[in-house]
């Protein structure tokens, strides 16, 4: 009888969060299952990892029973800790989310849940991350049943190497409601950053970083763009940040530690 295959389950909206439940019950009997996330909520941390404090990692249960481990660090800390310490054998996927708020366009640079998937991938496993695109309210079933299909669409047919599959899905009731599948690229839809000034007891100030997107700032066929349209988005990314165009171009530019104009500088 072959063996079933094996999944990382990870996030970074903590391990209380209903996403990662969500998750877990979407992938339910398709495989086996371990579970490390953060013991807090890390959104907006990227890849940071933990270099100077300890990591501790400890049992978490949910109704008596055993759920996965909480770590002490950050949501790439849990891929690392997993794949290199916990887990005999790496798995056969790594899957990141369900985050709660959409993860397209530059926001990728900041998200913890994309930096945990991305262990994944430089690993050489196959690695998704998947974004339910709202902080309130959100309807998780049209996600797992979506993320499933996914899956096991994967698990057949693979993932070209490097390749993380960034996923995110408009929050709606029912399946019936998303308007399609679309392969997009990343966006680079413009935000306006807000620092909300306070004033504490002490009388000196101090701030909340918040923002809003610019209106009319998403390219078409891009991950944005998609979600307006009630579509789920699928991108490719990859972490080679090379501009390949540029590459020629800078050649072209001579640059020369021991240039004549960089001498005569030197020399004056």
């Amino acid at each position: 009888m072959p063996e079933k295959p094996s999944f990382l389950l990870v996030n970074d909206d903590g391990i209380v969060a209903p996403g990662l439940q969500a998750l877990a019950d979407a992938l339910s009997g398709l495989g086996s299952l371990t579970i490390v996330a953060p013991e807090k909520e890390r959104s907006a941390t990227g890849h940071a990892i933990t270099l100077h404090d300890v990591i501790y990692p400890r049992k978490y249960y949910k109704n008596g029973k055993f759920f996965g481990i909480a770590i002490s660090g950050m949501p790439a800390d849990c891929s690392k800790f997993a794949l290199h310490k916990l887990m005999k054998k790496l798995p056969d996927l790594v899957i990141s989310g369900i985050n709660l708020g959409s993860n397209t366009g530059y926001n990728v640079l900041y998200s913890g849940t994309v930096a945990a998937a991305a262990e994944g991938t430089i690993m050489g496993i196959p690695s998704l991350a998947v974004s339910l695109t709202t902080y309130v309210d959100p309807h998780f079933e049209p996600a797992q049943i979506f993320i499933r299909h996914v899956v096991e669409k994967i698990l057949e047919k693979g993932l070209p190497k490097g390749v993380l599959l960034n996923i995110n899905v408009p929050n709606v009731c029912s399946l019936s409601d998303i308007q399609g599948v679309e392969i997009t690229r990343q966006g680079s839809a413009q935000w306006r950053e807000i620092f909300v000034e306070r004033i504490n007891p002490k009388q000196e100030p101090y701030y909340w970083l918040s923002g809003e997107k610019v209106a009319g700032t998403e390219a078409a066929e891009t991950d944005e763009a998609a979600i307006l349209e009630q579509k789920i988005s699928i991108t490719p990314l990859k972490f080679d940040l090379t501009d390949i165009k540029a590459l020629s171009s800078l050649k072209s530019y001579g640059f020369n530690l021991y240039s004549e104009e960089a001498r005569d500088k030197t020399v004056s």
